[in-house]
């Protein structure tokens, strides 16, 4: 039955690619409604009775959680749940419900108030964080008090929904995405979230299509009106005509035998039409994301976000601790290689310690930060060796900005060489060890570099901003960031031809690296290894293969001399669309 749409005419919305596929449906409105908490006095004699509520609160609580759970462990495995393994930990913190029942009895307020004010606490400080993880991760916190006074007011959630529909909510949190996916979901769109958001990670993980990042998509869409959902390139569309329907469909059948050649690939290797050889990896910040990996087929990994195990944590993980994360990722990828980046920490991150800084992008970050706490950068060097004795784990310093870092950083290295060489644990004694270019600096003295290290990956977000003295993240200036600036391309031929004259290799991790319209330029201009995100690895693999390395280098020399950026985009849009018109160009 066809609903009238409440729209008179077809809205396009652009937010976020957050998990690939096409949905077309009606709209199912999911609204999560906060709380309403109330400030209220209890009497001395009612606070047994009060905290007697709240202990049942959170054992309903907890026995939710662990349904959601088992849920989750059933459709997607072991591996994807730690999101609510971690809900249940901050569940079960009795520091923190210690401090709740104490202001409960101290205060004499009602426990509605006092769960919301001291969970909100930890809230508060995560969400403020510039950097979009942990922001995310906000998220589990804000949800677990929700589902403590949810089930204080004895609230029930919606779980069940009539028919197939898009979902389209403010945001989703882990256990939304789980408990909504066992009705007929065709897709999610959110206002909020980011690539790591759980909605993008779990969607992806329960193959439904979504688009995050809409910003006013629940306030727009309406129940039941019809809805297009692109994810691959991050479009919704409300009301969309008969044409516009017909056209995502005929991209759907399409995109389904694409990604069905695409498959046909996965072993095997990135090498041009003329047989040139390059590496093709991938970035990694979840141990979660190694299954999908493997099935993509990827050459190992180029980037470990080690910084992912201390973001919002108030103290460093130990030596064992990080070498068991290390191991893992060693362990499941052998014998394919994987880089591991020491700690970069500061500017957006959050750390244990951080300092009050104006501006913290120029500040006290990455390598700075670690030189200057010598004994736990020691523990995670050391860590690092004790992951690589099958040989085939690097590590990476990031935030190189002179020779002295880079000189420093290894002479703790050899510390830490000796210090496990004296206590008999084994350890890869010639592990690679490699520098990020991505401060203007260090690509200016980028042989120097060369000399002191094995290879060299160019961190493009950041080389790219400071370049061109641009913050990406700032809406009002941030059109001006951009990838195919001619001053960026030059510098980055500079970084690849001094550091293969010094004869060691170079990549890159950035987001460049996976953006498919760039993929001819890098290969021409000697990319050594280009380390994307996964689910980008398919169609990057699919242009390299479909090129010869001698006509990437003269499309390069060209691009060389253009001098604007859309000159070149103009001319590699062009070139991208007679060569592979079924890869989606942005």
């Amino acid at each position: 039955m066809k609903t009238e749409s409440p729209h008179n005419e077809e809205t396009v919305l652009k937010g976020i690619p957050a998990s690939p596929g096409i949905a077309i449906g009606p709209v199912f409105v999911f609204l999560r409604h906060a709380p309403v908490i109330e400030e209220r006095s209890i009497l001395t004699e009612e606070v047994e009775r009060e905290l007697g509520r709240l202990e049942q609160a959170i054992a309903r609580s907890h026995k939710e959680l662990r349904k959601i759970l088992e849920f989750a462990e059933k459709k997607l495995g072991e591996d994807k749940v730690k999101i609510f393994e971690a809900q249940l930990m901050f569940l079960e913190d009795a520091v923190l419900f210690d401090a709740i029942y104490a202001r409960i009895r101290s205060e004499l307020k009602n426990p509605e108030f006092v769960v919301h004010d001291e969970i909100g606490k930890y809230h508060r400080i995560m969400l403020a964080s510039k950097d979009e993880y942990t922001r995310e991760r906000a998220n589990d916190v804000e949800d677990v008090r929700n589902r403590i006074l949810r089930n204080l007011q004895e609230q029930r959630a919606i779980s069940r929904l009539e028919g197939s529909s898009v979902i389209v909510s403010q945001n989703l949190t882990a256990s939304d995405t789980v408990i909504l996916s066992r009705n007929e979901v065709l897709g999610y769109a959110t206002d909020l979230g980011g690539i790591t958001s759980h909605t993008a990670l779990l969607s992806r993980a329960l193959k439904i299509p979504a688009v995050v990042g809409l910003k006013t998509i629940s306030h727009t869409a309406r129940d039941a009106e019809r809805v297009v959902l692109d994810g691959y390139s991050g479009v919704v569309v409300l009301s969309p005509t008969e044409e516009t329907v017909k056209r995502y469909e005929a991209k759907r059948a399409s995109y389904h035998e694409f990604e069905a050649r695409l498959t046909g690939l996965r072993d095997l290797p990135a090498e041009t039409l003329d047989h040139h050889r390059v590496e093709l990896s991938v970035n990694v910040e979840f141990e979660q994301e190694l299954e999908f990996i493997k099935l993509q087929g990827a050459d190992g990994i180029g980037l470990y976000r080690s910084e992912y195990l201390i973001v919002g944590k108030e103290v460093f993980p130990s030596e064992e601790e990080q070498f068991n994360q290390y191991k893992l990722l060693a362990e499941t990828m052998y014998p394919k290689r994987v880089i591991i980046r020491t700690f970069d920490i500061g500017g957006d991150k959050m750390m244990a310690e951080s300092a009050k800084e104006n501006n913290p992008f120029l500040g006290w970050r990455g390598i700075r930060v670690m030189l200057d706490k010598p004994d736990l950068f020691l523990e995670q060097l050391r860590a690092i060796l004790r992951a690589s004795a099958r040989k085939n784990v690097a590590l990476m310093f990031p935030m190189i900005s002179n020779l002295k870092e880079v000189r420093r950083a290894r002479k703790l290295l050899d510390e830490a060489k000796h210090q496990l060489r004296k206590e008999g644990i084994p350890y890869d004694s010639r592990i690679k060890v490699g520098v990020m270019v991505e401060v203007p600096s260090a690509a200016v003295i980028a042989e120097d570099l060369a000399e002191e290290v094995d290879f060299l990956s160019i961190g493009t977000n950041d080389l790219i901003q400071y370049l061109l003295a641009v913050d990406r993240g700032n809406d009002v200036v941030s059109s001006l960031y951009q990838e195919f600036n001619p001053a960026v391309v030059r510098f980055l031929r500079r970084i690849i031809d001094r550091g293969k004259k010094k004869g060691v290799w170079v990549g890159m991790c950035g987001e460049m690296a996976g953006d498919p319209l760039a993929t001819i330029l890098l290969l021409g201009l000697g990319l050594d290894e280009f380390s994307v995100v996964p689910n980008m690895l398919p169609e990057i693999k699919k242009i390299i293969r479909g090129v010869k390395y001698s006509e990437a280098q003269k499309i390069a020399r060209h691009v060389l001399k253009m001098k604007t950026e859309d000159e070149i985009k103009a001319h590699l849009k062009s070139m991208m669309k007679k060569k592979f018109p079924d890869i989606p160009i942005g």
